[in-house]
């Protein structure tokens, strides 16, 4: 499965400007992000927070779609290509991308606390790849921790260790030859869960009022959320890869209450754990990814709690659920498989706000997103309930 697809770059790609077209969240919230890592060794966290702020002016700073050079020669490594060229060539392509938040904008307190959301990130991705989802669930008033997994899942990640600026890379790391993908991926979605539950751990800590640094010396200071996180309605949430850790983490950790999984690959996850996940899920599937062999884990997890809902989105692929679909087309036309039919922003709508009605239910929260409840059954325009079978091109 690949959550991350590549350009195919040619001569003629590289005409016209390449933009992320993405979003601004729909929400009544402004949107702040910023970078949070914890700790000097690779045990730690790193997580892009997104949250709701104050307006901060037209001068606001836009945080980089993608944040270092690293990530480009990793996802290079990912999709088999050669970092030579390949990523001064993305890096021309997309280095400059912003997202539409405002970097370290100032946090809007929140008296009875913002419910908080944990997302885990697919294979071969990392923490900004679904800032599209992150700040739409911000702007309706989550606060949303992206996490970057350090499980050489990502294309790239690093830690800082305790000598003063010194980086250490963590690279994607490929099935080792001779060994079982099962037993390679499963070790990673254990490793993957419990990164989900550390970052749990976290905001207890900082509610707690313990002192937190955050190794980045930004210009966010994390005590701030001290009096405004509900950390009695925290869900767990991913796509593909991390959409099948989401449902592990429901057994690692009573604190999540509910998970979302966007197009999940159950793959990775033991036969003997279906039968302890204890919180309903969300499963939203898109038309050309699922196996049947998938959604029959799925509908084992259905089967056992009439609160897990599976969905299918019309139109779409695996890549509309990232952000990787609002690239604008020149460069997408160069992307196998990033863009589905459906019209990306109508999709992140449909996901988001089939999101918001689940989070609503099992989160016990005051808002209005039962609006949206229908989407849950699958009723709706481009909606079905279940899984196409037949659709699946795996």
């Amino acid at each position: 499965p690949d959550p991350v697809p590549l350009p195919r770059l040619g001569r003629d790609s590289m005409g016209g400007t390449q933009s992320l077209a993405l979003p601004l969240g729909k929400g009544p919230h402004h949107v702040g992000c910023a970078d949070v890592m914890v700790g000097h060794t690779r045990q730690g966290l790193f997580l892009r927070l997104f949250y709701p702020c104050l307006p901060s002016g037209a001068g606001a700073e836009r945080p980089l779609w993608i944040p270092r050079y690293e990530y480009c020669g990793g996802l290079a490594d990912f999709a088999h290509r050669s970092r030579r060229w390949c990523a001064p060539l993305l890096n021309v392509a997309i280095g400059s991308c912003r997202v539409p938040v405002s970097w370290n904008g100032p946090f809007k307190p929140c008296g009875r606390g913002y419910p908080l959301v944990i997302f885990s990130h697919g294979l071969g991705a990392f923490r900004t790849l679904y800032s599209s989802v992150c700040s739409e669930l911000a702007s309706w008033g989550f606060a949303v921790a992206a996490l970057e997994h350090r499980d050489h899942s990502a294309s790239a990640t690093y830690f800082c260790t305790a000598q003063a600026g010194r980086e250490e890379w963590i690279p994607y790391q490929r099935v080792p030859q001779g060994q079982k993908e099962f037993y390679f991926r499963n070790k990673q979605v254990h490793q993957r869960a419990e990164e989900c539950v550390r970052a749990l751990r976290l905001f207890e800590d900082i509610k707690s009022g313990k002192s937190v640094p955050n190794v980045l010396h930004q210009d966010f200071d994390l005590s701030v959320l001290k009096d405004s996180i509900d950390l009695t309605k925290v869900a767990v949430m991913g796509h593909s890869f991390g959409g099948v850790t989401a449902v592990l983490a429901l057994v690692k950790e009573r604190g999540f209450r509910c998970a979302v999984a966007l197009d999940a690959w159950m793959f990775p996850l033991e036969n003997a754990l279906y039968p302890e996940v204890p919180k309903p899920v969300l499963f939203v599937n898109t038309e050309k990814f699922q196996t049947p062999e998938s959604v029959a884990k799925m509908k084992r997890l259905s089967s056992r709690n009439s609160q897990t809902k599976i969905i299918t989105i019309l139109g779409s692929v695996h890549q509309s659920q990232t952000d990787f679909t609002f690239l604008t087309w020149k460069l997408v036309s160069r992307i196998f498989g990033a863009r589905g039919t459906l019209d990306p922003y109508k999709g992140l709508d449909i996901t988001s706000r089939a999101a918001l009605a689940f989070l609503q239910r099992h989160l016990n929260l005051e808002e209005e997103f039962d609006q949206w409840d229908d989407l849950l059954e699958g009723i709706g325009d481009s909606v079905v309930p279940e899984a196409p079978f037949c659709r699946s091109k795996l």
